[in-house]
C-alpha cells in the first residue's frame, strides 16, 4: 500500500507513518487529482483508537440465482441496483444522504460503462454521486467494503454504498480480432465468465485444474471434499429453514410475458438432500484421477450484495443503529497464483493488525470457491470447523464472482449479531493467486 508522510495521517487520526518520497510530495490531501486513499498506508488502518471508526450500517443481498436460472435476464447493475435499494431502506438510510458507491463486477464486456452506476442510479442515488466498479476477481465485493472502510477514516466521506454484483448468466462470448475482419477458415469464440473469470491467465489453465494440481502437493482427499461440500448444501438448507437468511435477502420480481411476475426469494442452488454418498458418484471434473468435482466447486451464479458503511460518528448524529464495526483488512499475494492458502494468510495478516489472533475469532466465513480451499485454510489456521461457514457458503449457495465478498462479509455482520455480538473475519481467494480478509465486531450484549 502506498505510505504519505505522518502528518497527514496524524491529521486523520490513523497513528503515525513511516516518511518516504513520493512523486507528489507536498501535494495536500484535498487534491482532487490524487485518489484520497492513495495518501494511507493500511497498516494505519486498524479497529481501534481512531478518529473516523467506520460501521456497517445495513445491508441487503438478492437470491443467488443459478446459472441461466431465475434471474438470468438481469443484469449484473440490475441485480445491484436492487441490492442497493433494499440495503439503504433496511438502515433508514436517504438515497439523498450517500456520497460515494463502491461495487465490484467481474465481468463487464457488453455490460456498459461503469455498471456500479448505474447501479446506483437504479437503486434512486443521485447522478451526483460518484461512483467506482472494482474488479479483483472474486475479492471485488469484500475489497469494495474495505475501499469504502479507507476513505471514511481518511475522513474523505461519512456515508458510502459497498458491495458486489454479478451476472454471469449474461457474460458473453467474444469474437476476438473481428475489428480487422476474418478473410478464410473458421472462427473461434472466447467465452468472457470462462476467460476472465474463471482461468488462471498466469499458468494457462482453469483454476479448477490449478487446485487440483495444488491438492496433490498438500494432500486433501477425495472424501475430505465431499464431506466439505456436503454440510455446506445441509447447513445451508437447515438456516434457510430456520429463517437465518431472511434478514439479509430481498425477494426479487420476475416479470413473465403473460401472467404474474414470479418472485425468487430463495437461493436457488441449495440441495438439502446431497450427501457424501451422492457426491462420491461424480466423475473428477478437471483430471482423469483428479479430485475436485463439480460438486466440490462452487457454483456458477447471479446476484448481488450491498452494504451502507457509514462513519460511527454520522450514525450517531443520525440516531442510526448498525450491525458491526469494521476492523482491520488483510491482503496477501503469492507466491503463486494456487488459491488454497490465501484465505488463511489473509486472515492471519488481518488479525495481526488488528491485535488478534486466529483463535480469538467467534465466526470465519471462507469463500467456498472450491472445498479444498475452505478445508486448506481452515486447518492451516487451526480452526474448529464449527466456527467455520456455520450457514454454508458458495458450493451450496453459489458464487457469483463480484457479489460474494460482500455476500460473506453481511452474512457474517448478520450472524455474530444474532449470536449477541463478537469478532469475526471474512476470507476470500482471489484469481491470480491473491487473498483478502475483513476483520468485523459486534458488541457483546448484556
Amino acid at each position: 500500500m502506498w505510505r504519505h508522510r505522518g502528518s497527514a495521517v496524524r491529521r486523520a487520526g490513523l497513528g503515525h507513518s513511516k516518511k518516504v518520497a513520493l512523486p507528489w510530495k507536498g501535494i495536500s490531501p484535498g487534491c482532487a487529482s490524487i485518489p484520497v486513499w492513495a495518501y494511507f498506508a493500511e497498516d494505519n488502518v486498524t479497529a481501534g483508537g481512531t478518529a473516523h471508526t467506520s460501521v456497517i450500517v445495513s445491508g441487503a443481498r438478492t437470491p443467488v440465482g443459478r446459472l441461466l436460472g431465475g434471474l438470468k435476464d438481469f443484469s449484473g447493475s440490475d441485480l445491484g441496483g436492487i441490492a442497493i435499494k433494499a440495503a439503504l431502506e433496511k438502515g433508514g438510510v436517504s438515497p439523498d444522504q450517500v456520497e460515494y458507491v463502491i461495487m465490484g463486477q467481474v465481468l463487464t464486456a457488453g455490460a456498459g460503462q461503469i455498471p456500479a452506476r448505474q447501479a446506483a442510479v437504479a437503486a434512486g442515488i443521485s447522478m451526483n454521486v460518484p461512483a467506482l466498479t472494482i474488479n479483483k476477481v472474486c475479492l471485488s465485493g469484500v475489497d469494495a467494503i474495505a475501499l469504502a472502510d479507507q476513505l471514511i477514516r481518511a475522513g474523505e466521506f461519512e456515508v458510502v454504498v459497498a458491495g458486489g454484483q454479478e451476472s454471469m448468466s449474461q457474460a458473453p462470448h467474444l469474437l476476438e480480432k473481428s475489428r480487422e475482419g476474418f478473410k478464410y477458415g473458421d472462427v473461434t469464440m472466447r467465452d468472457h465468465m470462462a476467460y476472465d473469470g474463471l482461468y488462471d491467465i498466469f499458468t494457462d489453465q482453469a483454476m479448477g485444474s490449478l487446485t487440483e494440481q495444488r491438492n496433490q502437493q498438500d494432500p486433501i482427499s477425495r472424501e475430505d471434499q465431499d464431506a466439505f461440500a456436503a454440510a455446506s448444501h445441509q447447513r445451508a438448507a437447515q438456516a434457510w429453514k430456520n429463517g437465518v437468511f431472511d434478514d439479509e435477502v430481498v425477494p426479487v420480481s420476475v416479470p413473465q410475458r403473460k401472467g404474474d411476475p414470479i418472485v425468487v426469494s430463495t437461493d436457488e442452488g441449495v440441495r438439502a438432500d446431497t450427501s457424501v454418498e451422492s457426491l462420491s458418484k461424480l466423475r473428477p471434473a478437471f483430471a482423469k484421477d483428479g479430485t475436485v468435482t463439480a460438486g466440490s466447486a462452487s457454483q456458477i451464479s447471479d446476484g448481488a450484495a450491498a452494504v451502507v458503511v457509514m462513519s460511527k460518528a454520522k450514525a450517531e448524529e443520525l440516531g442510526l443503529s448498525w450491525i458491526a464495526e469494521i476492523g482491520a483488512h488483510g491482503v496477501v499475494a503469492g507466491p503463486d497464483s494456487t488459491l488454497q492458502s490465501q484465505p488463511a494468510r489473509a486472515i492471519v495478516k488481518a488479525c495481526e493488525r488488528d491485535g488478534i489472533a486466529p483463535k480469538d475469532l467467534d465466526v470465519v466465513e471462507i469463500n467456498e470457491a472450491f472445498a479444498a480451499v475452505g478445508i486448506a485454510s481452515t486447518r492451516e489456521l487451526g480452526l474448529d470447523p464449527e466456527r467455520v461457514n456455520v450457514n454454508g457458503g458458495a458450493i451450496a449457495i453459489g458464487h457469483p464472482l463480484g457479489m460474494s465478498g460482500a455476500r460473506i462479509a453481511l452474512h457474517l455482520a448478520l450472524e455474530l449479531k444474532r449470536r449477541g455480538g463478537g469478532v469475526g473475519a471474512a476470507a476470500l481467494c482471489g484469481g491470480g493467486g491473491q487473498g483478502d480478509a475483513l476483520i468485523l465486531r459486534v458488541p457483546q450484549q448484556a
